[in-house]
C-alpha cells in the first residue's frame, strides 16, 4: 500500500509540472499591452498598430480572435497563424463610434490565451471643420516644445463662436484668444504645441467646446517623448600659444552625443579672432557617436586673446561651450651680419654675392660698390640656409675672384 500511494504521488507532482512548463511555453503578449484610442468622432475611425509576440519556448497557432465590442474591427490579421517561439507579427485595430460615450472592449485570441483590452470615446459630430484633420508630432525630447498649425473653418451658413478650448496632458494651444467667433465660410489658424515631460508615446485630443460646451471641433494628436541627450565637448579649453600676428593656428576639437541623439543647430564666437569649422550645421550626432571639428586664432595684434565658442543644441546643456585663448605676436625679421679681411691690392670696394646652394651658383645682393669691409642682408627668410661670397674691385673696375664661402642658417 505505501508503494502504491508514494507512485501515485510521483505521478502527481510530475503532471504538475508538465501543465505548468507548457503554460510558460505558449504565452503570448503585446505591445502597447493595451489601445487607448481617446475621443473619436462620430462617423470617423482611428486606427492602431500592436505586435503580438510569442514570449513562450514553443511555437503556438493562433486560430480564434474574438472582440468584445462592435465598435473596434481587426484588420491585417489572417487566422490561423502560427508564430515559432519568439516571433512577432502586427495587425491593426480600427475603433469606429456608432454611440456617444465610453466603448471598452477586449480581444481574447485562442479562447483566454490571452487578451488585448481596448478604450475609446465616441464625440459628438463638429460644427467647424480641422485642417489637417489630426496631428502627429515628430519624436520631441522631454523638456522640449514642439509646434504645428492647424485651422478650423465654418463651413455653415450661420456664425459660430468657440467659448472654450479643452486640451489633453502635454498638449496646448497657442495663438488662440477666446471666445472666438467664426462668420460662415470663414477661417482662423492657430498653434497646437506638445511639451513631453514623460517618455513615451502620448495621445490627447484638441476639443473646441461651443456655448452649451458641446464639441464644435475635434483634432487627435499624438506625439512621443524621448530622452534628452547629452552633449560633450573635448576639450573644454584651448591655448594657442603664441600665434604670429596675421597667421592661423588651428586645434581640434570633438562634439559627442550620449543617451539620446543630439542636434547641433549654431555655433557662435565672442570674438573674431577665433573661428569655428570642420563641421555643416545643422548636424544630427546620434547617441554614442562623435563629430569632429576645428577652431583657429588668427591674431590680429598682438597681445593676449580670449573667446567662448558657444554651441547650440536640443541637448540638456543647450549652450555647451569652449574657452580659447592665445597670444598675437609681431612677426619676426632676421638679418645676416657679414664682414672680412680688406684686400692687401688697391681697391675701391667690394661686392657681396649669395646663393641657396653651397658653391653656388651666387647672385650680387649690393645695389652700390661696399667701400666698407661689413655688410648687412635683411632680405633673408626664416628657415633658409643661404651661402655668401665676396669680391674686391680695383680702380679700373677690375672685380677678383670669390672669397672663401660662409654659411648662415635662419634663425
Amino acid at each position: 500500500m505505501r508503494l502504491l500511494c508514494w507512485s501515485f504521488t510521483l505521478v502527481f507532482v510530475v503532471s504538475s509540472l508538465f501543465v505548468s512548463s507548457h503554460a510558460a511555453a505558449t504565452q503570448l503578449t503585446f505591445n502597447p499591452t493595451a489601445l487607448r484610442f481617446g475621443e473619436v468622432v462620430l462617423g470617423r475611425s482611428e486606427t492602431l498598430t500592436v505586435t503580438m509576440t510569442n514570449s513562450g519556448s514553443s511555437s503556438l497557432t493562433i486560430s480564434t480572435a474574438n472582440v468584445s465590442a462592435a465598435a473596434y474591427t481587426l484588420g491585417s490579421l489572417t487566422l490561423p497563424l502560427t508564430l515559432a517561439a519568439g516571433q512577432s507579427t502586427s495587425f491593426t485595430v480600427t475603433f469606429a463610434p456608432a454611440a456617444l460615450g465610453f466603448a471598452s472592449g477586449s480581444i481574447a485570441f485562442n479562447g483566454t490565451l490571452a487578451t488585448l483590452n481596448v478604450h475609446g470615446y465616441g464625440e459628438s459630430s463638429q460644427s467647424l471643420t480641422a485642417n489637417p484633420a489630426s496631428l502627429a508630432f515628430a519624436d520631441t525630447t522631454t523638456g522640449s516644445t514642439a509646434t504645428m498649425l492647424v485651422t478650423l473653418t465654418n463651413a455653415e451658413s450661420s456664425s459660430i463662436t468657440v467659448s472654450q478650448v479643452s486640451t489633453s496632458a502635454e498638449f496646448a494651444t497657442t495663438g488662440l484668444t477666446l471666445p472666438l467667433t467664426l462668420a460662415a465660410g470663414h477661417s482662423f489658424t492657430f498653434t497646437i504645441t506638445f511639451s513631453p515631460t514623460l517618455l513615451g508615446p502620448a495621445l490627447g485630443t484638441v476639443k473646441a467646446l461651443g456655448s452649451s460646451n458641446n464639441v464644435i471641433a475635434y483634432v487627435p494628436v499624438t506625439g512621443t517623448g524621448v530622452a534628452t541627450g547629452q552633449l560633450t565637448l573635448t576639450p573644454t579649453s584651448v591655448n594657442f600659444g603664441n600665434v604670429n600676428v596675421g597667421t592661423t593656428a588651428s586645434q581640434a576639437g570633438t562634439l559627442t552625443a550620449s543617451g539620446a541623439s543630439v542636434t547641433v543647430s549654431s555655433v557662435t564666437s565672442n570674438s573674431s579672432e577665433f573661428a569655428f569649422s570642420g563641421l555643416s550645421l545643422p548636424i544630427t550626432i546620434a547617441a554614442g557617436q562623435s563629430a569632429a571639428y576645428t577652431t583657429t586664432f588668427t591674431p590680429q595684434s598682438s597681445g593676449s586673446a580670449s573667446a567662448t565658442i558657444t554651441f547650440t543644441s536640443n541637448s540638456s546643456n543647450p549652450n555647451a561651450s569652449e574657452s580659447l585663448t592665445g597670444d598675437g605676436v609681431g612677426a619676426q625679421t632676421y638679418s645676416v651680419t657679414l664682414s672680412w679681411n680688406a684686400s692687401t691690392s688697391q681697391v675701391v670696394g667690394y661686392n657681396v654675392y649669395r646663393g641657396n646652394s653651397s658653391g653656388g651658383p651666387y647672385s650680387k645682393i649690393n645695389s652700390v660698390l661696399d667701400a666698407s669691409t661689413t655688410y648687412t642682408d635683411s632680405s633673408v627668410a626664416n628657415g633658409q640656409t643661404y651661402y655668401y661670397v665676396t669680391t674686391a674691385v680695383n680702380s679700373s673696375s677690375e672685380e677678383s675672384a670669390y672669397s672663401g664661402q660662409a654659411q648662415a642658417v635662419i634663425p
